[in-house]
């Protein structure tokens, strides 16, 4: 069992502070098996992980990275190597994909994560056909963003690929946060049960006819936000590249946000493969 306490004064003093902060944990390589797999909605498959090493995880923050090391296109698995408190993937890299943490539970010894189903893709094709006793590496996360509860107003701001680090926030913010949650998905089947503060007003932005990643719903709506003159908001956006940039401008330029009062990610990008960047 890993010791979690060398991290909860550190923690603390950012979530006792006026700004957030990444805060490091050791990173860890871990094999872990499927235990179940359940579809979220018309399009998220959640998969439950189990298994010894996930007694060793840490799981701090709502949207925390983990990455799953799949064989590359000869069957070959390389794994990255643990170097201290640190992993050393070398060359040529492992093949990866990056997934959000959606829930840790120590006492149960689980671990969910929340895959978007679609065509072509590498780890979805994977989460389509994997079954109970599954076995995958998973490396993270490395660290997390703690983020203050002391804002008097919270932005999330994503397209499905977010949905899941959306949800996990909406749980576990303080129950009488105020707020807005915009949310891009094909259509009414996408969308699923959030646990929300009554405070946050939920949306749900429907993409309809048009290919992700190519529509300006989640910045339209962005900008019907108001923001009281002397209101601390934290902004939290993330979702395909492109249509981020716009929201980027509304974010900075027109509700005044600067990067210590927000993450902007972008979680994809249309015809890259494992692409991630943030701000």
């Amino acid at each position: 069992m890993t010791d979690r306490s060398g991290y909860a004064a550190r923690i603390a003093e950012v979530l006792a502070g006026e700004h957030g902060a990444k805060v490091p944990y050791p990173i860890g390589l871990r094999e872990v098996e499927v235990i179940r797999t359940a579809p979220i909605g018309a399009g998220l498959l959640r998969i439950t992980f189990g298994g010894p090493d996930i007694a060793s995880f840490h799981s701090y923050v709502p949207d925390e990275h983990v990455r799953l090391v799949f064989p590359d296109e000869y069957g070959v698995l390389r794994l990255p190597k643990l170097d201290g408190q640190s992993l050393e993937w070398g060359n040529p890299r492992p093949v990866s994909r990056e997934y959000t943490v959606r829930r840790h539970s120590v006492a149960d010894n689980e671990l969910d994560i929340d895959f978007v189903i679609h065509p072509g893709g590498l780890a979805s094709d994977w989460a389509n056909t994997a079954t109970p006793g599954t076995k995958v590496h998973i490396a993270g996360p490395p660290g997390g963003v703690v983020v203050p509860e002391s804002y008097d107003r919270f932005l999330f701001v994503g397209d499905i690929t977010a949905l899941p680090a959306i949800s996990r926030w909406l749980e576990r913010i303080r129950r009488d946060a105020q707020g807005w949650a915009f949310i891009e998905v094909a259509g009414p089947d996408e969308e699923i049960e959030i646990d929300a503060p009554a405070g946050i007003e939920v949306r749900w932005l429907h993409r309809g006819d048009l290919e992700p990643g190519t529509g300006d719903a989640l910045e339209k709506a962005v900008r019907g936000v108001e923001i009281a003159a002397g209101e601390r908001v934290y902004a939290w956006v993330a979702g395909e590249a492109g249509c981020l940039r716009g929201i980027r401008k509304v974010v900075r330029n027109e509700l005044g946000i600067g990067p210590k009062d927000s993450l902007i990610a972008g979680y994809w990008k249309r015809g890259v493969a494992d692409f991630d960047r943030e701000e």
